[in-house]
C-alpha cells in the first residue's frame, strides 16, 4: 500500500536519510527536540534539511531566526538557509504574513506537506529531519505512505496521559511499518539554580516502562531551562548545547 502512495523527489533534489519527528500529542517539545537535533548533527559536519510538516502551527523558521519567503530561482523553490546552513522549509516562508493562519482541511494539510517533499529542491542532503504535527492524524499518514522515512523518534514529556498518547504513535508506526528509533523525553526535571537539586516538575516519570514494553530505548531525557526558550524566542538554536541529543546523533548517525 505504501508503494502506492510513494512520492518522487524533485528531479535536482538529492537526500539521505529521513527521519521524522513525532508525538501523540502538542505541547511536548517536538520542534525543539527537531531544532536541537538538526543543529546537532549539522556541527558534525553533515548537511541537513528540516521539513516543518506542521503546517497550521510551524515553528522551525522562528526557531532559526528565518523569516522572508523561499528562495526561488528559474529551476523552482530552494528551501531557506539558517546561519548555520541548514536547509529548512515551511508554510511560514511561503506567507505574505507569517501571522496568516492557515484554515485547511486535513486532505490540503498533507497535500502541503507532500509537495515540501516532491517540489522544493533539496540540494545535497545528508539527514533530513521531518517535523510533524502531533497526533495520528493527516499528515503523519501521508508522510508514512508518501516519503521514505528510515525511522522515526517519538518525543514526549513525563505526565501519565502523554505516556499514554506517546503508545498511539509508536502503535501508530509499528502498524505501518516504520521502525521507531527510540523515545526521548522534554522537560524530564529542573535543576534548581540555588540548591542543584534536580526536581521533576511534572511528576514521575513513566518513559523507561512504555519503552520497555515496546523494547526501545530511551535516547534522551531534555531538562526544563529558561535558556532554551529564551535562545529559541531570539531565533538562536543554533547557538544552544545539545542538551543530551548527542547520543541520538550517534544512534542515526
Amino acid at each position: 500500500m505504501q508503494d502506492a502512495f510513494a512520492a518522487e523527489l524533485h528531479e535536482l533534489s538529492k537526500v539521505g536519510k529521513v527521519i521524522g519527528i513525532v508525538s501523540g500529542k502538542g505541547g511536548v517539545g517536538k520542534s525543539l527536540v527537531t531544532s536541537l537535533l538538526a543543529v546537532a548533527m549539522n556541527r558534525r559536519g553533515h548537511r541537513v534539511g528540516v521539513l516543518d510538516g506542521d503546517i497550521t502551527g510551524p515553528s522551525i523558521p522562528k526557531a532559526f531566526g528565518i523569516s522572508g519567503r523561499a528562495p526561488v530561482d528559474e529551476r523552482g523553490v530552494h528551501p531557506a538557509l539558517s546561519k548555520g546552513g541548514i536547509s529548512i522549509m515551511s508554510i511560514n516562508l511561503l506567507l505574505d504574513n507569517t501571522t496568516d493562519p492557515v484554515v485547511w482541511r486535513g486532505p490540503l494539510v498533507g497535500g502541503a506537506v507532500k509537495q515540501f517533499w516532491t517540489d522544493i529542491i533539496w540540494t545535497d542532503i545528508d539527514y533530513m529531519f521531518i517535523d510533524m504535527p502531533p497526533g495520528t492524524g493527516d499528515v503523519p499518514l501521508t508522510v508514512f505512505q508518501s516519503i521514505p522515512v528510515d525511522g522515526i523518534l517519538v518525543v514526549t514529556s513525563p505526565q501519565e496521559l502523554v505516556s499514554m498518547i506517546v503508545e498511539k504513535a509508536v502503535k501508530m508506526a509499528e502498524h505501518m511499518s516504520i521502525p521507531v528509533l527510540g523515545l526521548v523525553e522534554n522537560m524530564a526535571h529542573f535543576t534548581c539554580p540555588d540548591c542543584g537539586k534536580n526536581h521533576q516538575i511534572f511528576g514521575d516519570s513513566h518513559i523507561d516502562q512504555i519503552a520497555l514494553s515496546h523494547g526501545l530505548p530511551v535516547l534522551a531525557k531534555l531538562p526544563i531551562d529558561p535558556v532554551i526558550a529564551d535562545f529559541v524566542d531570539q531565533g538562536r538554536v543554533e547557538e544552544l548545547d545539545a542538551y543530551g541529543l548527542d547520543r541520538v546523533a550517534d544512534y542515526i548517525e
